[in-house]
């Protein structure tokens, strides 16, 4: 019988016939084309060797050097190459100079241009074909070079033919290779046609895919699917059954083609469903222990109502079991899943312990506990026998009698959990009511939790690295079957994901307190007292690490005052300690009084060498890298001299209310070395305020730097505020709730030294000069009441004033400052510095600055573009005490 698909397929012997005649019609084309290619490469290297012969027979042909030298050579040249060209049988002769300059051409108005192909082989003495598009057409040309006796080249002869031109044998041989191929063709078709309806006959009009999915379908039914199969027929006899039915129904062997009711250890309902031949769909028949679903449809070939039926039978029994096995598997690979995504999100001990607790209920228990020790919460590893802090509390309902979360438990040995945290094995408690361990830590409670309905505990202990930091409880008390193995091997593995999570937090949470209070260490616990500004500052590490920010306030001489900030790139430990050597690193560069373009220049040249030392690639994976903002305010002359490198500009907020960005040039950040920093300077008014601060201030990823930038300026645009409130404010209006970097902010309000505390006087060079300074210094502290003061400033501006004097250069001047002290400074127009040094018994001099130094609460040097000035601060009388006693200072026994 043929199926609607059989007619439409092509037969067995179709598709042979097919197959012969395409492979006699390949053959044929490829001999035509072979002969085609072979006729081809015959005319090319045809017209190839004629043109070489014609062009050298005309190039060593008489007269052809001497027509060359004629004063028309193409009057002489033309008639001979048309009458050779024409006798040879070729398309064209053109003779040409070294320049490619035609003498000759079949068409004369191309006489006199140049030529179209390559010379450049043949001025080198050598013959040279090819295959050009000239005026002629599709051309084969041959380049010979013409010698003069000496071996020179003095002209080009090119001879060609156009391949339209060339014919070959092929022409006169295709008809007699077209009338061989169509009569093999004949031949073919005609043999192949006989063996195609003898093998039609054979295979009785079947494709091969038929014939092939006819077996397969036969082979898969019978055997491959895990379904019974059983074929009947009209006189209810068991026509076919395959290996699944036989085993469901418990047939033997020699069943096929027995009448079913003889059929031996068939169900008696079974045999009936058979026997009727009725329609059956998803029927259930239960056949000793299985439950059998049945279909059963009716065939009847031919139209005849007796066909038998075809029967398909699945056992039911196997399939529940598998999917509630299948169905608890994905569910435990899915509780799996969500613990690897949902524990872990943040780097904290605490909420680590409250995701494991939100993930596991109720889906695997109804309560759960997590009992860490004291030392994980601190960020450290737990010793032997400490005691547990519950951390963590989860469950179905919030009134269970387990111990509340902050209770510190002390687990006797006989416990679960202190078994599990010594052994760091998971324990299995199948009935709690039966556990007399478990009992003895607290009978009343443990009586009330068995009470209560909670009956199984599974115990694991958090273990990560081979250290034990807690242990998680997992309670039951709503599913009356108690905990199982496989239960405690779920409990293992989802604990065993959480004790990563945990572990990596409380590494966190260890580094991130040793940064902290490393950092805390390092930034000024208190600003040094100055008078220049007013300063309110504000410090906060950033939640994920602390990072390097920093800033600072260092008195400088001449009532001077450094403003400074500064960021390290990174967070934790190195970015912190890399802090604290670029923090002292500018007290010691701004003791030597340098500008703030090269404190920075220097700063750049140390975080280069930190770099190199490889501290960052051994700490951190990455290079170091920093920005700082360094200013100084003068209160004299009101000015403020900055620079910056990579670090945000600085805000001023003027007396009137006007807030500005102050323009000053970036510079690189700290460390890339290379380019120059560039000052700025502002003439700023007393009462202004000076903004510094870090990027992360304003810096917000939901917000644009320049969004940030204008809030500050708004935040700032109130100058009847003091500093601190100005710090509130802007903290209030910036400061985000948690911060992913460190937030440092400096507020300074500007001060100024009137001219009623600066006295300044020339000093004429000459020793004389020393003794009217001192007077006018005398009269200059009684109108500031600090006459006290009289015997060591004398003694001090004695001491540098003849110094400069004797070792100095003009022009020497001393300038005196009164603000909560006094300083002298004295200016002279030499660069020497001095030096301070102990003279012996017997010197005559040397002690100089000895008592300079002894009298002074600081003295120091700083240099000017013309000389140097030294300095020496005295604290107010209050501080200073007495007024020194001469005999100290001077080898003489007091009176």
């Amino acid at each position: 019988m043929r199926t609607p698909l059989s007619r439409r397929s092509l037969s067995v012997a179709r598709q042979v016939f097919i197959l012969q005649v395409a492979i006699v019609v390949l053959l044929a084309a490829g001999a035509l084309l072979a002969l085609l290619l072979q006729s081809e490469h015959d005319v090319e290297r045809e017209a190839r060797n004629r043109s070489v012969a014609v062009a050298q027979t005309f190039a060593h042909s008489l007269g052809l050097q001497a027509a060359l030298k004629a004063p028309d050579p193409s009057a002489v040249l033309q008639p001979l190459a048309e009458a050779t060209r024409k006798a040879a049988g070729v398309d064209f002769i053109v003779v040409m100079d070294t320049s490619g300059i035609r003498y000759t051409h079949p068409q004369p108005d191309r006489i006199g241009k140049r030529f179209v192909g390559t010379i450049g082989p043949s001025l080198a003495g050598r013959t040279y074909t090819e295959s050009v598009d000239g005026p002629l057409g599709k051309e084969i040309q041959a380049i010979v070079p013409v010698t003069a006796p000496d071996g020179r080249v003095v002209a080009l002869v090119s001879a060609g033919l156009t391949l339209k031109n060339v014919t070959g044998a092929f022409n006169h041989q295709l008809p007699l290779i077209l009338l061989a191929i169509a009569t093999g063709l004949a031949l073919a078709t005609t043999g192949t046609a006989l063996i195609s309806r003898r093998l039609r006959r054979q295979t009785h009009g079947l494709g091969p895919q038929e014939m092939a999915r006819m077996y397969e379908h036969h082979d898969a039914v019978l055997h491959s699917v895990r379904e019974g199969v059983l074929i009947t027929d009209g006189e209810g006899r068991l026509v076919l059954a395959n290996d699944e039915a036989k085993r469901l129904l418990g047939l033997p062997e020699d069943v096929d083609g027995r009448p079913i009711a003889d059929v031996g250890g068939l169900d008696r309902r079974m045999a009936g469903l058979l026997l009727s031949g009725r329609m059956a769909t998803d029927e259930v028949v239960e056949t000793g222990e299985r439950l059998l679903v049945v279909n059963q449809r009716p065939v009847r070939p031919g139209g005849r109502a007796d066909g038998g039926a075809a029967v398909t039978i699945r056992d039911s029994t196997e399939m529940r079991v598998l999917s509630s096995r299948a169905e608890a598997a994905r569910r435990r690979l899915k509780l799996l899943y969500d613990a690897g995504g949902d524990i872990g999100t943040t780097l904290d001990v605490v909420r680590t312990a409250e995701e494991l607790a939100a993930v596991v209920v109720p889906r695997f228990a109804d309560f759960v506990t997590v009992d860490l020790a004291d030392a994980v919460l601190d960020g450290d590893e737990p010793g032997p026998g400490a005691d547990m802090r519950r951390t963590a509390v989860g469950g179905i309902r919030s009134d269970h009698p387990l111990y509340p979360r902050g209770a510190l438990i002390d687990f006797l040995p006989s416990t679960p959990q202190a078994r599990g945290f010594g052994t760091g094995e998971a324990e299995l408690v199948p009935d709690l009511a039966t556990a007399p361990g478990w009992h003895a830590q607290d009978p009343p409670r443990a009586a009330a939790i068995v009470e209560y309905g909670i009956h199984s505990l599974i115990a694991a202990p958090l273990t990560a690295r081979g250290v034990v930091l807690g242990v998680v409880n997992f309670w039951r008390s709503e599913e009356p079957a108690p905990f199982d193995e496989d239960d405690r091997s779920l409990a293992v593995e989802l604990v065993a994901r959480a004790a990563v999570s945990m572990d990596n937090a409380r590494r966190y949470t260890r580094e991130h307190a040793l940064a902290e209070t490393l950092q805390h260490s390092l930034l000024p616990r208190a600003l040094p007292e100055q008078s220049a500004v007013d300063v309110a500052h504000f410090y906060l590490p950033a939640q994920s690490g602390v990072g390097g920010d920093w800033f600072d306030v260092i008195p400088l001489s001449g009532s001077r005052v450094a403003l400074v900030v500064g960021d390290v790139v990174g967070h934790g430990l190195h970015a912190a300690a890399t802090m604290g050597r670029l923090r002292t690193a500018v007290h010691n560069f701004a003791s030597l009084d340098l500008p703030p373009e090269e404190i920075l220049a220097r700063l750049d040249d140390l975080v280069q060498r930190i770099d190199h030392e490889g501290d960052a690639a051994a700490m951190d994976g990455g290079v170091v890298g920093a920005t700082c903002l360094y200013a100084v305010y003068d209160p004299i002359s009101r000015r403020c001299t900055m620079a910056r490198a990579g670090h945000l500009p600085p805000l001023v907020v003027r007396p009137d209310g006007t807030t500005e960005i102050v323009e000053l040039p970036a510079g690189p950040p700290l460390g890339l070395g290379g380019m120059p920093f560039e000052t700025a300077e502002l003439l700023l008014a007393e009462g202004s305020q000076l903004v510094l601060y870090t990027d992360g201030l304003i810096e917000k990823r939901t917000r644009d730097i320049g969004d940030g930038l204008e809030l500050l300026r708004t935040a700032l645009s109130h100058p009847d505020r003091d500093p601190a409130e100005s710090c509130r404010a802007v903290l209030e209006r910036l400061l985000p709730a948690r911060p992913a970097d460190d937030v440092a902010l400096l507020v300074a309000r500007t001060r100024t030294l009137g001219s009623d505390r600066v006295a300044e006087w020339d000093v004429p060079y000459d020793p004389s000069a020393v003794g009217v300074v001192r007077g006018a210094a005398t009269r200059t502290l009684e109108e500031w009441g600090l006459a006290d003061l009289s015997f060591a400033t004398e003694l001090i501006l004695s001491e540098l004033v003849t110094n400069a004097l004797r070792h100095g250069g003009a022009p020497v001047r001393v300038r005196m400052l009164h603000d909560d002290g006094v300083t002298c400074e004295v200016w002279d127009g030499s660069s020497n510095a001095p030096h301070l040094r102990y003279a012996a018994t017997t010197d005559e001099g040397g002690r100089g600055l000895f008592l300079v130094a002894r009298l002074s609460e600081r003295w120091g040097t700083r240099y000017t573009p013309t000389g140097k000035i030294i300095w020496a601060r005295q604290a107010p009388p209050a501080a200073a005490g007495a007024e020194p006693d001469p005999s100290a200072f001077l080898d003489v026994d007091p009176l």
